[in-house]
């Protein structure tokens, strides 16, 4: 069995419809289409804003990489000066080195031949004693007789004239 609708049924409804439309058209909808326009403002200012936001990572990465770049080349360089003045203070402390050792080897020399030309007078001053006491000796010895020591001192008196003309 098949219900047939009545007339005046759609007709109440037809004006029920038409007036929730209206009322809707009139208060809900604008309504509706404001939060759909502001949701879709907001989205799109949201995805404006990533896409700024990517850019400036961009920028702020290629700015990174350009200064670890120009880090690297300056400790690059900084080493290189380092090794430099390592090897330039090396060069120098091998240098001062060998003028203190050429100056200290000089004043060794110095005393060495300081102490040489002490012990040379030592030895002739002793050698000069030794030959004061020995003739003394000999000559005790060969002038206890009184004709002797006349003999020697005319001898003497002789050879002082002879090597003086």
């Amino acid at each position: 069995m098949l219900l047939k609708p009545e007339f005046g049924l759609v007709i109440w409804m037809l004006i029920c419809f038409g007036t929730v439309f209206l009322i809707l058209a009139k208060f809900g909808f604008p309504i509706i289409t404001k939060m759909v326009e502001e949701r879709k403002n907001y989205i799109q200012d949201s995805l404006d804003a990533a896409q700024k936001a990517n850019e400036q990572l961009a920028t702020i990465k290629q700015q990174s990489d350009e200064i670890l770049s120009s880090a690297k080349t300056e400790q690059v360089k900084i080493l290189k000066e380092a090794a430099d003045t390592r090897e330039r203070i090396i060069n120098e402390a091998r240098e001062q080195a060998k003028i203190a050792g050429a100056k200290e080897m000089e004043e060794i020399k110095k005393q060495i031949q300081a102490e040489k030309d002490q012990a040379i007078r030592d030895i002739r001053r002793q050698v000069a004693e030794l030959s004061v006491d020995v003739a003394e000796k000999v000559l005790r010895n060969s002038l206890k007789d009184p004709k002797e020591q006349m003999s020697m001192i005319d001898r003497l008196v002789d050879e002082a004239m002879v090597s003086k003309s």
